[in-house]
């Protein structure tokens, strides 16, 4: 545990490597001090089907993000602030609090900034009954050490795949280095847990080359250790986290989705799940209720302002 939180005085979390001192109370890219925040815990029936069960997958939503996507539609949390500090025994209360209400797992969302914490938190959570899996619901902006820590505490990983452009990724997440970073830690993921990942990837409305050289990808080197999610719930945020030129303004078209379906076929990509569009768009969540989502997507156990 010592050499995990040793991160922290000159933290290496995540690739950026800001080597500030969390524990003294500096703030690195992701905004946060060595205080695990926690902005919501919730029953989410939003997933992959085998992740929702019939009880939904426990979702624990960590404030802060060492990414910052320009089009996040989690940026009260990920940037906005919202959350609060938690111990590590709170946070096994949480994640037994989700056990209790019936969640037929723990999911982990956007920890890689806090893997010492959560870590520790898991474990607490562990010594104290809980036997549901854990997932690691991340944008696979990971470092290898950090994902080390990981290994002996997660049982099923969902890292994004958000795009294979370091141009893009340079302008819209602060991160050139973005490309290759996700495509070591989903090989890494899927070393330690073949079969155990499901790769996501948004499908950006405009920029249908991302997307194909994505699935390109994930046919070369994930087919058969991963299956793919391709999701369409793309939705223009009112505020922006970083860089806003050129972030798609609308949602994804009928046809655009029609031509990404073709092309799984074309990769030979047939394990996997794909979301439907949903005409008008998706509905962002708001981190300020005590029940972010819809009713009918989620059911709230533990919130930040509570």
């Amino acid at each position: 545990m010592t050499d995990m939180f040793g991160l922290y005085q000159k933290c290496l979390c995540c690739p950026r490597g800001c080597g500030v001192d969390r524990d003294a109370g500096e703030r690195g890219f992701c905004g946060e001090t060595a205080a695990l925040r926690v902005a919501a815990a919730v029953l989410h029936r939003g997933e992959e089907p085998p992740l929702m069960g019939k009880g939904g997958s426990g979702a624990v939503f960590i404030a802060g993000c060492s990414l910052g996507c320009a089009f996040c539609q989690n940026y009260q949390i990920s940037k906005g602030g919202l959350g609060r500090a938690v111990s590590v025994d709170e946070f096994a209360g949480i994640c037994l609090a989700l056990r209790d209400r019936g969640a037929e797992n723990i999911n982990i969302v956007t920890g890689s900034h806090a893997v010492p914490a959560i870590t520790r938190g898991i474990a607490a959570a562990r010594s104290a009954g809980l036997a549901l899996p854990v997932l690691w619901n991340s944008s696979a902006y990971e470092s290898l050490s950090a994902l080390a820590m990981l290994k002996d505490h997660v049982d099923i990983y969902l890292p994004d795949l958000k795009t294979l452009d370091g141009g893009l990724a340079a302008k819209w997440f602060g991160a050139p280095d973005y490309p290759e970073t996700a495509a070591t830690a989903i090989r890494a993921m899927i070393a330690v847990r073949p079969g155990k990942v499901i790769v996501r990837h948004l499908i950006l409305p405009g920029f249908l080359d991302c997307t194909r050289t994505v699935l390109r990808w994930f046919a070369g080197h994930a087919k058969g250790g991963a299956l793919l999610s391709l999701m369409t719930q793309y939705t223009p945020v009112p505020q922006s986290c970083g860089q806003t030129d050129g972030v798609p303004s609308r949602f994804l078209s009928e046809a655009e989705y029609e031509t990404v379906i073709g092309w799984l076929e074309e990769f030979g990509i047939e394990d996997g799940f794909c979301q439907e569009p949903v005409p008008g768009g998706g509905l962002l969540p708001d981190f300020n209720r005590p029940n972010p989502f819809p009713p009918g997507l989620s059911v709230p156990v533990w919130h930040w302002k509570r």
